[in-house]
């Protein structure tokens, strides 16, 4: 597969029924609709992951980021200057994110179909793998992104979070990977175990280098919405005191395989 990864080959081909018009949908109905109410939930979780996605990706000059989402990461990336693109299938996202940095350089693209002008020194997939149809494909696909040795971020919804046993042991759900109503409101094809999100890496032909965890989550969006606001953030906090699998959100930073 590494000698795959370096060629020119730029053409992923999946059964992914994902299309730019359903994209826009899905941006507007969540990440452009400001009636979403989980949405602050979730960026205080994200900008307690900036210092993790810093810290991987210290040194790396060139930056690029998979999809724009509610715009948080890229604006916390760029402030701290980080030197970043962003490819987005979605038309309406890469309106929103000229109009919020006019210097930004945006690849209008699906990902499958992505082929850079000259390679990045990491790729950051954050939130990406649990929506594509086949994530080895496109993680196989980002490697011919990366220089060789470059750096792949990549972030997914934990099927171990506590919330998630949480349900089980409700009689919610039957498994800790069943796909829940909000799962499916923002396009989630599945949830990863830390083992299961390394496989498909290593499937793709990366060497695992560390991971991390952020949000610990005891409980859905819903019911932390009832909370007072310090015990989401003490929950966002205790992130750094818990192993990985115990939080809502993993992460795993991976090197292409060519030298």
């Amino acid at each position: 597969m590494c000698e795959g990864a370096c060629t020119g080959e730029t053409l992923v081909t999946t059964t992914n029924d994902l299309t730019p018009a359903a994209l826009d949908r899905f941006a507007d109905d969540y990440y452009l609709n400001s009636a979403i109410e989980d949405v602050d939930i979730e960026e205080l979780a994200q900008r307690h992951s900036i210092p993790l996605i810093l810290d991987a990706v210290r040194g790396c000059d060139r930056v690029l980021e998979m999809g724009f989402g509610t715009g948080l990461i890229t604006a916390e990336l760029l402030h701290a200057g980080v030197g970043l693109h962003l490819v987005e299938g979605s038309g309406r996202l890469c309106v929103e994110a000229r109009l919020r940095h006019p210097d930004l350089v945006v690849h209008r693209s699906m990902f499958e179909s992505f082929a850079p002008d000259e390679p990045y020194d990491a790729v950051l997939a954050l939130h990406v793998l649990e929506h594509v149809d086949d994530p080895v494909a496109i993680a196989t696909h980002i490697a011919r992104w990366l220089r060789p040795g470059g750096v792949l971020v990549a972030v997914t919804p934990n099927a171990e979070s506590l919330h998630r046993l949480l349900g089980v042991h409700m009689q919610l759900h039957a498994r800790l990977d069943d796909l829940s109503a909000r799962d499916h409101l923002v396009g989630h094809r599945r949830v990863y175990t830390l083992d299961g999100l390394r496989d498909d890496l290593a499937n793709a032909g990366y060497a695992y280098e560390s991971s991390f965890g952020y949000l610990v989550k005891p409980f859905s969006n819903a019911q932390l919405l009832a909370l007072d606001p310090r015990v989401i953030e003490g929950l966002n906090r205790m992130s750094r005191d818990v192993p990985p699998n115990l939080c809502a959100n993993i992460g795993v930073v991976a090197r292409t395989l060519c030298r």
